[in-house]
Order: structure tokens, then sequence, then C-alpha cells
């Protein structure tokens, strides 16, 4: 389980941010012996690295391995891609089943709920992991500040729409855009529940999510999503992108299950991000390490149905 957060590591766990961008991406296995002798031995520290699994993942990694659907369906040129998205000004519109509803500049949002940093672990979908430095704070703290009614129930969150900066989604590729996702409203308020605005001890990169993203760390990462421009509280579950598209292999829920296989892929384990053919996959395990704390909301459903 991993809820560490800043004072809880030393300077150099985390590795300066500066040094993860000066190297390449870890290089392939099959390309290492033709590689210069500078990025054999950034490799080896790599390995070394994620031997721990606890250990935090290079910020290099994190940063140039991106899921973000609405620029492109490889991971490598996401970063390249993301830097035409606008992320300022930005306003965040929370809406719906709450007393004082409103648009909010970020600026505001981040003066009045400072930032605390949350190493957490990311599972996603596809069978990789990942430990990430979150800076955030707790989501919950901002939808106390617009006070749910008593109505509410489920809330959706909805990523931008630039067309102009986003090549699939002004295209209609595969989804049905704008990206939405949505919560319970206890998995919302739970106090691992964060909403980040940085990572490694700096603001977020745009391919990650800039500049204000979910990260809920017992569920898939497909549910964190990136650029929240909209949170609306709910009566009713909404109906999120990624269920739209595929149903019977995106569930609503998403929570870390390694006894519930997607249709065409095994849960049971996971490739550290980074790592190598040689290097032995990680055991996924139940709400991906964090079933102490959030097992309680789902004492009464039986996972295998609700996925």
């Amino acid at each position: 389980m991993l809820i560490k957060t800043r004072s809880a590591f030393r300077d150099h766990d985390v590795t300066d941010p500066a040094v993860f961008q000066a190297r390449r991406v870890l290089l392939k296995a099959m390309g290492l012996a033709a590689a210069a002798p500078w990025t054999l031995a950034a490799a080896t520290e790599d390995r070394q690295s994620i031997a721990d699994a606890n250990a935090v993942t290079p910020a290099r990694l994190v940063e140039q391995y991106n899921n973000y659907y609405e620029l492109a369906f490889d991971k490598e040129s996401v970063a390249q891609l993301a830097r035409h998205i606008a992320v300022e000004p930005w306003q965040i519109e929370i809406a719906g089943e709450v007393e004082k509803p409103g648009v909010y500049s970020l600026e505001d949002i981040l003066r009045d709920h400072p930032r605390q940093e949350r190493i957490y672990r990311l599972r996603c979908v596809e069978g990789w992991s990942a430990v990430i430095p979150w800076l955030g704070f707790p989501l919950a703290d901002l939808l106390k500040r617009a006070q749910p009614l008593s109505a509410a129930r489920f809330v959706k969150f909805t990523s931008a729409a630039q067309p102009e900066a986003m090549p699939k989604l002004r295209a209609g590729a595969m989804l049905d855009w704008p990206y939405v996702e949505g919560l319970r409203l206890d998995e919302a308020l739970h106090p691992l529940t964060i909403l980040a605005s940085g990572m490694y001890g700096r603001d977020l990169p745009k391919q990650n999510g800039a500049p204000l993203r979910l990260v809920v760390p017992w569920k898939y990462g497909f549910k964190s999503i990136k650029a929240i421009v909209k949170i609306e509280l709910t009566r009713r579950a909404p109906l999120t992108s990624w269920s739209r598209y595929a149903p019977s292999e995106y569930g609503f829920y998403a929570n870390v299950n390694p006894a519930v296989a997607h249709p065409r892929w095994t849960q049971t384990s996971e490739r550290v991000l980074g790592s190598d053919f040689f290097t032995p996959r990680r055991k996924t395990e139940l709400f991906n390490g964090y079933a102490d704390q959030v097992g309680q909301l789902y004492s009464q459903m039986d996972l295998k149905h609700f996925f």
C-alpha cells in the first residue's frame, strides 16, 4: 500500500525532475546491445529502481508513456501533441445537486486548497503500473465547498474539449467526446480521492492531465480523468465514456481486482513501468493495495457483477 506524504520520504527518494528529463526513455530490451555507454548506465539504473515495486517511478517514464485518446492512440506521441493544449486561463464549473453551484478559476481553487504530496500506485487496465508522487488536495474539500444536496448520489466529471489541439477528438475518433467519468458520491468523498495539479514536485505536464486531474488510486487509471472542466453532482450514475464505448470491458466501478479479468487479458499481474522482458511481473492486489482503506465501500456488492 502506498499512501505516503512528502514528509515520509527522503529527498533522494524522488529523483530530481531535471535529471529525469535529461535522459532518454528506457531503451527497449532488444536495443540495449547497440546503446551508447551512458545510455546503458541509465538503463541499468532503471532496472535497479524498479526492482523494488514500491519505488517511485522515474518521472521521465511517466511523462513519456501516456494514454490521452483525444490526442493519439499510441502513447509515445502524446507528450509532443499535448504541447498545443491551452491550460491558461482555466475554469472549473461545479453544477447539479449542490447548494452553491458556480464557476471557479483554478487559481482560486488552489489558493483555497493547499496541495499535499500523495505517493500512490497507478494501475492501468492495460496491465502496467507505476508509483507516482502527486501534488493535490482531497476532492471532498472542493465538493463540501459546493454543499451537496441530499439528492446527490454520484459525481460526473467532464474533460476539456479543444478540437484545435486534439486531433482524435476533432475527428470524432473512437469515443463520444468530451471524455466523461464518474464516481459514486461516497467514493468521491473518500480521503484517498484527490484532485491533482502537480507531480514530482512541480505542476502537471499537459500530457499527464494538466492543469487539474482526478486521482483515484484503487481504480484503474482511466477513471482518473484528465483536464477537468466540469464537476456535476447527480442523482443517477452518469454514463461514462469507456462504459458507453465497451460496456462489457469497462465497467462503471473499474476497481482494480485480480479476480476479474478483462475480456481480452488477465488482471492477475502487472508490468511495472520501465521494466524489461527479464523483470518479473508484479502480483496485482485487490483495490490496488488499498483494500484496508476502501474495502468497506463495497462490502455488500458482488465485485464480479459490479466490475
